[in-house]
């Protein structure tokens, strides 16, 4: 699963972090796989005769007129195999937008691809798609939602009035300020026709299943994907203010200012709210979430005999500074033994978000482990490994899931000529552990969970 495993843990300069390489490495691939979308789908909803059940609810499938299915995100595909393979024939028509180059088979539903992270044209064409099947919806009529990360881009329709063009380089422009998931939506939601809770509208007065694998921290429903079947808790007010804080307002077009001035002085209509009787038949159910895989990287760790610890699912912050967290974490491991005496290992979920203002190449997780590596360059005689990935395989606009770093990281740069301070400050962290060979390739998953970052110190 771990394209370069070998390679990563002969990087290692002393047998015991060669060790440690090993058990970080294969934890992570123990995560990604207990959140394997398609797996997931087909543990977690069951059909008995005609009654299909999922967590606490049940439907008797012969009762509906139609069975859509709909819905989009980077698990999309995995997650529309698994359903037809327990649904089969009883699903009458789908469309599902999945991302550029996926090779998932559908025999019913229709896979649709389109781009990810920035909308393209066929994120609208297949957006359209979508929204035809849910118009058609009747009360009768049962429209189960597929609903993971990455669907804010992938199911992508602009309200009247702003371009497609206009989007995406607002979208751009959020991604690279820092700006967290759940800020960037409420712009997202305010700009859409779709999202925000807008599809929920569409299929009125049908039932609607969302079967949700949750990216974002803490699993708002109305930030997956931007809820798109869900009541939206923001306002035009928020989003606005969110380009402010940003300083992008200004720097905005001249036709998203109109549309978020116009809805904040009530002359559009707010998305709908949690009261809407749109909702009325709605049901979600999250089947996966990022401490579905951080349990799974626990319990791995934990079967080796080493002394582990959950510390958090919900980590968020600038990635840089969470690096150094985790630095010194590991550090008063080796130094004091707390919170956990050695052999240990820590495992942390969550999402971090990076400010770019250099002109390097990077994501997230890497940028998190080159900053840890700043601090844990003292204890060159520790046998300790800090790693992030992502867990769809894509790390920023690279092509890494992330990296990986030991007490040997910053001396072994150093000797190259490298130094790791001048990387972390043009935001060119892939191009520093390039040069390392310390980059985790994954390819793309098919899953996304948030980010996974693990401590092991031996």
């Amino acid at each position: 699963m771990i394209r370069n495993k070998k390679q990563l843990i002969g990087n290692g300069k002393t047998e015991r972090t060669k060790n440690a390489r090993e058990l970080v490495l294969h934890s992570l691939e123990v995560a990604l796989k207990a959140v394997d979308p398609k797996t997931i789908v087909k543990n977690k909803l069951t059909l008995t005769g005609s009654l299909l059940e999922v967590d606490k609810y049940s439907f008797d499938i012969d009762k509906f007129t139609h069975l859509y299915v709909v819905g989009g995100g980077k698990a999309a595909g995995p997650m529309s195999e698994g359903l037809e393979e327990i649904l089969g024939t009883n699903i009458d028509e789908g469309t599902v937008n999945i991302p550029h180059g996926s090779s998932h088979k559908t025999k019913i539903i229709k896979l649709y691809e389109a781009s990810h992270p920035l909308p393209d044209q066929a994120s609208m064409e297949g957006t359209k798609r979508i929204l035809n099947i849910a118009e058609k919806a009747q009360k009768d009529d049962l429209v189960i939602c597929l609903i993971t990360g990455g669907g804010s881009s992938l199911m992508s329709l602009p309200r009247d009035g702003v371009s497609l063009k206009e989007k995406q380089e607002l979208t751009s422009a959020l991604l690279k300020s820092g700006a967290t998931i759940n800020e960037i939506n409420s712009v997202r939601k305010h700009l859409s026709s779709f999202k925000g809770g807008w599809l929920a509208k569409k299929a009125c007065p049908a039932t609607v299943l969302n079967i949700i694998l949750s990216d974002v921290v803490g699993d708002p429903l109305d930030t997956i994907a931007s809820g798109p079947t869900v009541p939206d808790q923001t306002t035009f007010t928020q989003a606005k203010r969110v380009l402010e804080k940003y300083e992008l307002w200004s720097k905005s077009p001249s036709s998203i200012q109109k549309i978020l001035e116009d809805g904040e002085r009530g002359l559009i209509q707010e998305t709908p709210k949690p009261k809407d009787s749109a909702f009325e038949k709605v049901h979600n159910v999250v089947v996966g979430n990022n401490r579905t895989a951080t349990l799974a990287a626990y319990q791995s760790l934990k079967s080796y005999g080493l002394n582990t610890v959950l510390l958090t699912a919900t980590m968020e912050g600038q990635a840089k500074c969470v690096g150094g967290i985790l630095a010194s974490i590991a550090n008063e491991i080796e130094v004091s033994g707390n919170p956990l005496r050695k052999p240990a290992a820590v495992v942390i979920g969550g999402e971090t978000t990076v400010r770019v203002v250099g002109k390097g190449l990077g994501g997230r997780n890497q940028e998190l482990v080159l900053a840890a590596s700043l601090h844990l360059k003292n204890n060159l005689d520790c046998a300790v490994v800090v790693a992030s990935i992502g867990t769809d395989g894509v790390d920023g606009p690279t092509d890494a899931a992330g990296a990986l770093v030991d007490c040997k990281t910053y001396s072994r740069a150093t000797e190259l000529g490298l130094i790791p301070e001048s990387f972390l400050a043009e935001n060119d962290s892939y191009n520093f552990f390039s040069k390392l060979g310390d980059l985790i390739f994954t390819g793309k998953t098919g899953t996304n969970v948030n980010d996974i970052s693990i401590i092991v110190a031996l």
